[in-house]
């Protein structure tokens, strides 16, 4: 089957990083093992490498935090779409880290000066910073400028510049030669320090820690520096910039080149005018206010890292297990810990649609939470309080997504019954999600196989095919008496029980089907899942789809993550169908046994530029 105009996915290239691990691993290894073995207990040389683990970790929780920052919208510097081509360029902001350890470890070899230096010399630290706000903020800012002579910025730091809405990392995304120009200029100080003897392990990890901290917060794209902070030490506007400053450079180009310290912008009359008002504008922004909000939750351990606020390159890639992040299960099983803390949903995406601002929020909760029976009351009292703090901040529309709606809430309805004076709309998506399932199943489909635990939308499938005449046989006793209880006697005539091997090609399931009933089907059976989870897939020889699911138009901005297992760009439609309800303004909650008329919220969604999406899994 053909794609439904889906970018083509892009898997994670590994090789240049392992190629970089394997390069510093002799040197990882000589020094812990002369440390613990030899006796050689040089600092300088063990703690180069947990130093430049330090770093990255420093990096990760600028990007986490500046994404969850702009995705709540309050002090947002830059308000454009970011999208997915920003987020493969950036993908590989840790090879700058990567180089620098291969330098530092470099530079420990050939400066023998440097073993068996200090762990602190308060002179040295004086030094570092002096000779940081003057050689290396001038050289810096000269440098900078030729940068932006079209000469060398078409063929260097345009690729620095291709990111107008700045993230974190877009910080060290430039081409190799201005990295090792920048790390020269940033050896000044090192250097210097190092060669008269008054340099210290502390002082130059203070250091290094300012440059990260000053080029993430830098490009975080909100305004993190209170006015009270200037308005005590007023000559700090000169040796300190702000988020917004430098968000002026990537937007205007022609001004604030200065490196961290606006001292340079104002004596050669580079500031940008507008530099005061957009931090003032930039401070009182509060944050959103959305129309629609999707209610989700954690899936797998795992997916913790594939949240738009976890690891930027893994959440633009469908949801799948990795093996290199099983070596991080400390930090899985920390983060699983706090999720059982933490009693308040979070917001982990902010998006536009026309008219519409769009928000996800996250249960802090995991799917294995959902199938204990003691967590249904306290994940209830979770749901609630989220459609209730919609409900005070307006919100017109909330979606609920994966296991948020099922039995043991009556897809919602238990949340109307407690409170039957809400404006907020509650919308439980099954109408969208039995249009996606009946227009997956190619047309002159004269017999179906069904399998899958019988819920809202198997019913209504189900119910629909039997009074279309298309026959539906079951494997399963069990489903079979549950379907025909639902379904008239003309529909029931229809709904067939057969536990044989099965020739027929259209196979409708839910997640639970086993491994063996798949096995049960054809060679080249169509599964077509009806179920919010996918099944685990068995066969080689057949095909699968998605999970209901439809493709996001192009105007839909800022979608520069996937949302669980699905494809770029492509939305589960138990989330269109909030959006969908909030734009054609139906005054109607979708929950508990109703269902919203299938062929018209179809038709909605298909007006409003949302296509279908029958790309094979």
């Amino acid at each position: 089957m053909a794609g439904g105009g889906v970018g083509s996915r892009r898997k994670l290239n590994l090789r240049p990083k392992l190629c970089s691990f394997g390069t510093l691993a002799p040197w990882v290894v000589h020094s812990i093992y002369s440390f613990t073995v030899t006796g050689e207990r040089d600092l300088c040389y063990i703690s180069v490498f947990p130093f430049m683990l330090w770093r990255m970790l420093h990096d990760q929780i600028w990007i986490s935090l500046s994404r969850y920052r702009t995705a709540k919208g309050n002090n947002l510097i830059v308000d454009r779409s970011l999208e997915f081509e920003q987020v493969d360029r950036e993908r590989n902001w840790d090879d700058q880290i990567l180089l620098n350890w291969i330098l530092f470890y470099i530079g420990y070899w050939v400066l023998d000066i440097a073993k068996k230096m200090p762990s602190w010399r308060a002179d040295g630290m004086l030094y570092i910073f002096l000779l940081h706000a003057g050689p290396v903020e001038f050289l810096y800012y000269w440098f900078h400028r030729a940068l932006h002579h079209h000469f060398l910025y078409s063929r260097y730091h345009s690729h620095h510049h291709s990111s107008i809405v700045t993230e974190p990392i877009t910080s060290v995304i430039h081409p190799f030669a201005e990295h090792i120009v920048y790390f020269l200029l940033f050896a000044i100080p090192v250097v210097t320090t190092v060669l008269t003897q008054t340099g210290s392990l502390l002082a130059i990890a203070i250091y290094i820690t300012y440059i990260d901290l000053m080029n993430n917060m830098g490009h975080c794209n909100f305004e993190v520096i209170p006015k009270w902070v200037f308005a005590a030490f007023p000559p700090l506007k000169y040796l300190m910039y702000t988020p917004s400053y430098h968000s002026l450079h990537h937007t205007q180009f022609r001004t604030n080149y200065a490196l961290f310290m606006p001292f340079y912008d104002c004596i050669y009359g580079t500031m940008d005018k507008s530099t005061e008002s957009l931090y003032e504008t930039s401070l009182q922004r509060p944050g959103d206010t959305p129309d629609v909000v999707h209610l989700t939750h954690l899936t797998t351990p795992q997916s913790i890292y594939h949240l738009r606020l976890g690891f930027a390159s893994i959440a633009s890639e469908p949801l799948t297990s990795k093996w290199y992040l099983f070596v991080m299960w400390p930090v899985t099983l920390w983060s699983m810990i706090m999720a059982w803390v933490y009693g308040q949903t979070f917001v982990i995406e902010r998006n536009t649609f026309q008219k519409l601002k769009l928000q996800t929020w996250a249960i802090p909760r995991y799917t294995i939470h959902y199938l204990l029976k003691w967590q249904r009351q306290p994940i209830n009292k979770l749901i609630e309080e989220a459609i209730l703090e919609a409900e005070a901040k307006g919100i017109r529309v909330v979606s609920l997504g994966l296991l948020n709606q099922g039995p043991f809430n009556r897809n919602g309805e238990i949340y109307l019954d407690k409170h039957p004076k809400l404006k907020v709309k509650v919308v439980d998506g099954s109408s969208l999600a039995v249009a996606v399932v009946l227009n997956s199943i190619p047309k002159g489909t004269s017999e179906v196989i069904f399998r899958g635990w019988p819920c809202k939308i198997a019913y209504s499938v189900v119910s629909t095919l039997c009074h279309k005449g298309i026959q539906v046989t079951t494997i399963r006793k069990d489903e079979y008496e549950k379907l025909k209880r639902a379904l008239t006697e003309e529909e029931a005539n229809n709904l067939v029980l057969s536990a044989k091997t099965c020739n027929q090609k259209i196979w409708l399931v839910g997640e639970d089907m086993t491994e063996s009933e798949q096995y049960m089907a054809s060679k080249g059976a169509l599964f077509i899942p009806f179920s919010q989870f996918p099944p685990k897939r068995a066969r080689r020889d057949c095909l699968y789809l998605n999970t209901p699911a439809l493709v996001a138009p192009k105007s839909y901005g800022n979608l520069h993550s996937c949302e669980n297992w699905l494809p770029r760009r492509v939305l589960s439609a138990w989330r269109v169908a909030g959006i969908v309800h909030a734009l054609e303004g139906w005054d109607v909650n979708e929950c508990g046994g109703t269902l919203f008329d299938v062929d018209k919220v179809w038709e909605a969604s298909l007006q409003h530029g949302f296509r279908p999406f029958l790309t094979l899994a």
